[in-house]
């Protein structure tokens, strides 16, 4: 143990291993690093039921401090017994990062799974993990920097954009625009928590925002931040604007985050003058490419007719996937080098083909099959994750209950997720029943690849016919229990990018209509 870890086990509570212990999820991570960091103060916590009801009703707490965005934490019931007066809340491996001192405990529905916490946070160690965790740095740390050279940091004009997305030629002209006219420093704030436009990844995202960074004036900071996206636009603005003034913003990009113009939200809630955070916010304007002079500027400075727009999220999209060059009016090279690396053409890129259906289905055949044919191609790297092999390794000892089931799915899932990450192809072949664990895979592997899900649509009665292993038989005289579509359903998928009945398509043409998807898809050459 070094002398920081000693240093830092003296300091937790001698209660620590006797109060209950959650793991929150990656977004209340986010926010509860906001709280201890600072960044979300002067909160000390998670907000009271009387604190939630003034910020919906003024945007203040209910001392009358201006707060306006809810902050909450809500947990499983079963996580804290009812007699429970801290919940220690502790990262993914275990660790412990926090400590709530309950003060009040409210059902989040009717039927009391969940509860929402209220209390003051202490902090117990700061997190250490992911990337880019050296830029992370809380205001305190951050403040002074951008208020250098000044007689007062109040005196320091401090320009910030806070983004999910990576920037373009547009907003790099603006930002450079803005700062000169109003003498400004500029913070980057990209937002890590959640999916980035484009990137998706968040390490993708500070990637890209650190290359246009090098594009701006010295000083630039970049502060990557895990604030959590909020559905609500009003709320995500309010939020962004809340990281920004912690920071020392003075004035705020909005970054396609508009601010209302109207006093009213459509709610009827009064809306929060941002300037109460001592923050202006400043709306991006109409800008557009200028072929003539070669830059972005003010619309109304272009001559009429020759204005070039940025391109929608679709069409930069399709460049990348088909692994076309990014023009460098749209953005520097720098940046688009960023953008192909995190989404490399679909030829590069990792592909889960996941086949689904009922047991004798043929999905195991048609897996095989297409290895075998992609083997013989040579092109990429396949690995198969047959229903029954992963069963006897992976998933030895699960039973056939829908939780077990469910596992077994994820943990297929986690593998096909790592082989689409370092750019294989996975083809999986389980049963896959119940359409949330299909959908949780296809989330999993969006994150780093792209999912292909195939339902071997064969019925039942052809299925049952089958019955090489002899299941059916014995599902139908009980000696087997929880069978798939005799006693245990099985949801057909309503999202399936194929249906094939193997009861009417051969093997062979079986495997050709995959890779023909495959090859329109850009997956195959």
């Amino acid at each position: 143990m070094t002398a920081e870890q000693a240093k830092i086990s003296d300091a937790l509570p001698a209660e620590l291993t006797a109060w209950p212990g959650w793991a929150p999820d990656e977004e209340q991570l986010g926010e509860l690093e906001l709280i201890t960091s600072g960044v979300f103060a002067p909160l000390p916590g998670y907000l009271t039921t009387a604190d939630l009801a003034s910020v919906d009703a003024r945007a203040e707490l209910a001392d009358g401090t201006p707060w306006p965005i809810p902050v909450t934490l809500i947990v499983p019931a079963a996580a804290v017994p009812a007699d429970a007066d801290h919940l220690v809340l502790r990262d993914q491996e275990g660790a412990p990062l926090a400590v709530v001192e309950i003060t009040e405990r409210a059902d989040t529905d009717a039927t009391g799974s969940t509860i929402r916490l209220a209390g003051p946070v202490t902090a117990l160690r700061p997190p250490v993990h992911g990337p880019f965790r050296a830029l992370r740095r809380a205001p305190a740390e951050v403040r002074p920097v951008l208020s250098q050279g000044a007689q007062e940091e109040s005196s320091t004009p401090v320009l910030a954009l806070a983004t999910r997305r990576p920037l373009g030629q547009r907003q790099i002209g603006q930002l450079k625009h803005l700062a000169g006219q109003l003498r400004a420093r500029i913070l980057l704030l990209p937002l890590v928590t959640g999916q980035a436009d484009l990137v998706t990844r968040p390490e993708a995202l500070v990637r890209a925002v650190l290359a246009a960074a090098r594009q701006l004036p010295d000083g630039t900071l970049v502060v990557p931040l895990p604030l959590p996206p909020r559905s609500n636009p009003v709320q995500e603005l309010r939020a962004r604007a809340v990281v920004a003034a912690a920071y020392g913003a003075t004035h705020l990009l909005t970054d396609g985050v508009r601010p209302s113009g109207e006093t009213r939200e459509r709610s009827g809630k009064n809306e929060f003058d941002l300037k109460r955070l001592g923050l202006q916010i400043l709306t991006e304007g109409e800008w557009a490419y200028d072929p003539l002079a070669e830059v972005w500027r003010p619309l109304g400075l272009i001559e009429p007719g020759m204005e070039r727009g940025e391109l929608s999220d679709g069409e930069l999209g399709a460049l990348l996937d088909a692994g076309d060059l990014v023009p460098e009016w749209l953005m520097p090279a720098s940046v688009a080098a960023e953008l192909r690396r995190a989404r490399p053409p679909r030829s590069q890129r990792g592909v889960v083909v996941f086949c689904t259906g009922l047991s004798g289905s043929g999905k195991s055949t048609l897996a095989r099959d297409l290895r075998d044919v992609l083997l013989e191609r040579g092109d990429r790297t396949v690995s198969l994750l047959d229903g029954d092999l992963v069963r006897q390794l992976l998933s030895a000892g699960l039973t056939f209950s829908r939780e077990d089931r469910d596992l077994n799915i994820a943990r297929i899932g986690y593998v096909a997720t790592e082989v689409a990450r370092h750019g294989g192809i996975a083809i999986c072949a389980p049963i896959a029943p119940y359409a949330a664990a299909r959908a949780g895979v296809r989330r999993m592997v969006s994150e780093v690849g792209d999912f292909v899900l195939v339902h071997v649509s064969t019925p039942l009665e052809v299925c049952e016919a089958r019955d090489l292993k002899g299941l059916y038989a014995k599902a139908r005289s009980g000696v087997i229990g929880s069978f798939t579509g005799i006693s245990d359903p099985y949801e057909e998928p309503a999202d399936a990018d194929l249906a094939i009945d193997t009861s009417v398509v051969s093997r062979g043409d079986a495997v050709a209509t995959v890779l023909a998807h495959l090859t329109r898809g850009g997956w195959l050459a």
